[in-house]
């Protein structure tokens, strides 16, 4: 079992930069490939970025990429999302996921998920 806690999401202006932080329990950290997803209110769920267990491999939504940056600390068991240059449509609540397997866009594939921390840009 894995439990997961975001913390770091806030107001912020467009242009702005936050960074989410996801605590991990347990001491198997390391061999859960993590994800973050993001869900706008009247929108599903959607991929943000993702990250193996090792972190060499990083993935990312085309409508991030270059602005965010997925990222771990093995040692602290935390996972990182910094968020650079934010708009008003990346405004949703973020969540972070562990899965057992590959870092995959799917959140399907995920096993554990945060409660999830409000994001929200003004313009």
């Amino acid at each position: 079992q894995v439990q997961l806690v975001e913390s770091g999401g806030g107001l912020v202006q467009a242009g702005g930069s936050l960074r989410l932080s996801c605590a991990a329990s347990g001491r198997t950290f390391s061999r859960y490939a993590m994800g973050w997803f993001r869900q706008a209110p009247g929108k599903e769920r959607e991929f943000v970025a993702s990250m193996g267990g090792i972190g060499s491999s990083t993935y990312y939504a085309d409508s991030v990429k270059g602005r965010f940056t997925i990222s771990r600390d093995n040692a602290e068991n935390t996972a990182y999302l910094q968020m650079n240059s934010l708009k008003p449509e990346d405004t949703a609540v973020y969540y972070c996921a562990a899965s057992r397997y590959l870092p995959a866009r799917d959140y399907k594939a995920y096993n554990y998920w945060g409660q999830g921390t409000q994001v929200t840009v003004t313009s």
